[in-house]
């Protein structure tokens, strides 16, 4: 295993969706193997750029001005070239090329699936943050980038709300968080939405026809619709109109716009705190470990435990029955 005195360079880079607080991890990594007297160099458009030897140097002070944007400096990619063995070697190849002595990855289930495939040819010790929206990844209690997106949600779902209430209408609205209901239950529960649709529950369904087939009111109907729901806002429309075919009823699909925009206070802390604990454990002879916070204590987690999906809790789905019932 690889000890503190021998990790001289490391190699960084953001995989998979974009998240707001992906800056400033980098910056935290940047600033902490700085204290260290380690080079960073960063890694352009995930495992494309460590194909293709696509690097750049990272330094504290210009990604400390950086920090507060969404998105990622680095750019991201998914890649298809890695999955298969000649995109691995060479990948491989320029870790060896570049003399990089740890690698630490930013993304979420797909980017550390491809670093456990990196492990089988390359004995370079590596750290993964996880970075994704949809709150998926199991070892930590939040991930970079969910709590700017619920923001991001909650605050669309209020100025729709504002607009069905004028019409009296329903709206059905759909968040991110592929087959994760993280989002949806967080935002549509803090928008006081009269019903949310996760993957994660099959009750909720039937509540919402129950609510709705005599629904003939002057307030607003709001429905929340995590993505991953195996009806989608398309066949709930269909179903709703089947039970009650007066409504006025309309559909919103966020869509990107909640992957969008500066990152909330939460997760810039989040960032700084995941990218500090990552680089100190990588330095530290750590390896195939996730960072993470689990009642807000800094954890690390095999690889192999984390890949598999976090599903919203049995606590926060019983919250639906109460507050959606």
């Amino acid at each position: 295993m690889v000890m503190m005195s021998e990790i001289k360079h490391i190699g960084i880079f953001t995989s998979g969706g974009d998240a707001p607080g992906m800056n400033a991890a980098l910056f935290a990594v940047a600033k902490t193997a700085q204290t260290y007297g380690i080079k960073v160099s960063g890694i352009r458009r995930g495992f494309e750029g460590l194909i293709d030897n696509d690097l750049i140097p990272l330094h504290a002070n210009q990604l400390q001005r950086s920090m507060h944007f969404g998105g990622t400096m680095l750019k991201t990619a998914r890649s298809d070239r890695f999955m298969t063995k000649q995109g691995q070697e060479k990948a491989a190849q320029t870790i060896q090329q570049n003399s990089i002595d740890g690698l630490i990855a930013i993304g979420g289930d797909g980017t550390f699936r491809g670093m456990l495939c990196l492990a089988n040819i390359s004995n370079t010790p590596f750290i993964g943050i996880p970075g994704t929206i949809d709150n998926d990844i199991a070892g930590t209690d939040y991930t970079l980038g969910f709590d700017s997106a619920v923001n991001t949600a909650i605050k669309c779902i209020d100025n729709i709300r504002d607009t069905a209430e004028s019409h009296n209408r329903v709206f059905l609205v759909e968040v991110m968080g592929r087959d994760s209901g993280y989002i949806g239950i967080y935002s549509g529960l803090s928008c006081g939405a009269d019903s949310i649709l996760i993957p994660e529950s099959d009750d909720d369904f039937t509540y919402l026809l129950n609510k709705i087939k005599n629904y003939d009111s002057e307030d607003a109907f709001i429905v929340v619709v995590a993505e991953g729901d195996d009806l989608g806002v398309d066949k709930v429309s269909a179903e709703i109109r089947k039970v009650n075919a007066h409504i006025d009823l309309r559909i919103a699909k966020l869509g990107h716009i909640q992957r969008g925009g500066n990152p909330s206070a939460q997760d810039r802390m989040l960032g700084i705190r995941l990218g500090v604990l990552a680089t100190k454990a990588l330095i530290g002879g750590e390896s195939g470990q996730i960072a993470g916070f689990c009642n807000n204590k800094p954890t690390l987690s095999p690889f192999d435990n984390v890949v598999k999906k976090q599903l919203v809790d049995i606590e926060l789905q019983r919250l639906l029955a109460i507050f959606c019932g």
